[in-house]
């Protein structure tokens, strides 16, 4: 590739960044690594009647947190700033003049009371109102009307949109990485507002003239600006600027795989849709985000790359390094990309195996507080040690061993009902004897200690086991009984064994 590789992610700041944004920035960002470009972000704000307060900071908050950071864009200002678009507003006016002066846009003065009437005319007719080539010289513009009068409602200061004109009768060809070759008919084509009566341009001009200015080279973006395609090709071309490459990447489906992921599938099947938690400035409605979820962001952007991608290889774990190294445009899907929350919780669980256990024990600690838990660090790392392989979030770690903290207050039933028999009682007295006497108190020692005793007395394994873990956890589950021993301490496994014997008989 000649030119240096840049590409831009462009959101609107209209709420909270849904995921298929993230994975739209997260491909632009592994596109520009890959050959060694720029990834930009760039707030197109230009519709400020759905601009929603915070909203720019969530995106920069979301990609940061991905580890997936902008090379340029706001508060990161380099030579093709500014990068939020209404800090660009004296820019677009100049091009869309340029657009009139070559008689590729007009002047369109039609009262929107006057379209609605064309519309429901054409609906009631069966037909679809479309402003084109068709109808234009028909309808109150520049092209229909004379210069005279044209010149007079301007300087009437009469409210007017610029449209783009779109060519008649011929058929344009369209190039997409993904996608491949593809044609349209420009008669079909609506001639589009650019720049509004509010004197901001619309998404196509302002969009464009960006593009151009911050000089990208291919504009990956999803499939919903597919249609938009034609219309920009038609404006570089009207410029006589040099188009990009385009690549449309799939939508992300809902789990069953029919529609695009919405909020509303996250919350009906319990699992987030944003990066991180989003409160809404309007109603206070808090949707919920990964990073709350405490899910980890390498397995968020190893689930996100695969959603419309794969390595053409088996491997299914990457780190980031490994997916710029990996990532190819022609290896995008065409077709949509299914969601499936339970992907994503397994590609969490693999990442979470591969944390440290101080790191999880830093977090851990920090739940153990909020249930009024006083442990210490070098404590905590060792359960962690013991627990993290079975679970996928640090929340988790309390569920596998709050006995760890507290001793069992009753017993599961069905458990006590099968392991604790007429002569358990007796068996738990001589175990306690055993615990006792047992010096130096470690996990090796101890089990020794009980092995032996329980092959000497020929005593079957599960009446001296089953019971002992009973005891110390309140159920059937933990890892090894004799590290559980060893680490709630001696004193501490007596008397639990005491307390079960008392409750149970």
């Amino acid at each position: 590739m000649a030119a240096k590789v840049r590409v831009r992610f462009a959101p609107s700041p209209t709420g909270p960044l849904h995921i298929g944004g993230v994975r739209t920035a997260l491909y632009n960002y592994l596109f520009a690594k890959k050959h060694n470009g720029d990834f930009i972000l760039r707030i197109e704000d230009t519709d400020q009647n759905r601009f929603v307060e915070g909203a720019e900071d969530y995106i920069i908050e979301s990609l940061n947190w991905c580890r997936i950071p902008f090379d340029e864009g706001p508060g990161k200002e380099g030579k093709y700033g500014p990068y939020r678009q209404s800090d660009r507003a004296n820019l677009y006016r100049k091009y869309a003049d340029e657009l009139i002066a070559s008689g590729n846009a007009y002047y369109a003065f039609d009262t929107a009371e006057a379209l609605d009437d064309h519309r429901r005319d054409h609906e009631e007719k069966g037909k679809t109102f479309i402003y084109n080539w068709h109808n234009r010289l028909k309808l109150e513009n520049s092209l229909a009307l004379s210069k005279e009068k044209t010149d007079k409602k301007l300087q009437a200061n009469e409210p007017y949109v610029i449209r783009f004109k779109s060519p008649e009768g011929e058929t344009l060809q369209l190039q997409d990485e993904i996608r491949g070759e593809m044609e349209i008919d420009t008669n079909i084509l609506d001639d589009k507002v650019l720049f509004k009566s509010d004197g901001m341009p619309t998404y196509h001009l302002a969009n464009i003239v960006d593009d151009h200015l911050m000089e990208i080279t291919h504009v990956i973006r999803g499939e919903e600006w597919l249609p938009s395609l034609a219309l920009h090709v038609l404006l570089y071309k009207a410029f006589n600027w040099q188009i990009p490459k385009f690549a449309h990447l799939p939508l992300i489906l809902k789990p069953q795989g029919k529609g695009k992921l919405s909020k509303r599938d996250g919350d009906k099947m319990g699992f987030p849709v944003f990066p991180l938690e989003w409160k809404d400035p309007k109603t206070g409605e808090i949707s919920v985000g990964y990073r709350e979820e405490n899910y980890l962001p390498e397995a968020v952007v190893n689930m996100l790359s695969f959603l419309g991608w794969n390595p053409g290889t088996e491997q299914e774990f990457f780190n980031l390094e490994e997916l710029v190294a990996a990532f190819e445009l022609e290896r995008v899907h065409k077709s949509g990309a299914k969601f499936d929350p339970e992907k994503t919780k397994w590609f969490q669980q693999h990442y979470f195996q591969l944390q440290r256990d101080e790191t999880l024990a830093a977090h851990f600690m920090t739940i153990l507080a909020e249930k009024g838990v006083r442990t210490d660090v070098d404590y905590t790392t060792r359960i962690v040690s013991l627990l993290k392989e079975r679970a996928v979030f640090v929340d988790d770690l309390w569920d596998l061993g709050s006995y760890f903290f507290k001793a069992p207050e009753s017993f599961e039933e069905k458990a006590a009902k099968k392991v604790w028999k007429e002569d358990t009682g007796e068996i738990i007295d001589e175990l306690i004897e055993k615990v006792s006497e047992t010096e130096p108190y470690t996990t090796e020692n101890l089990q020794e200690e009980i092995k032996g005793w329980i092959t000497a007395n020929n005593i079957g394994f599960g009446k001296v086991m089953q019971p002992l873990r009973l005891s110390l956890v309140g159920a059937m589950q933990g890892p090894d009984v004799f590290e559980i021993a060893v680490l709630i301490g001696k004193l501490e496994t007596v008397r639990r064994l005491e307390f079960a014997k008392n409750t149970l008989g």
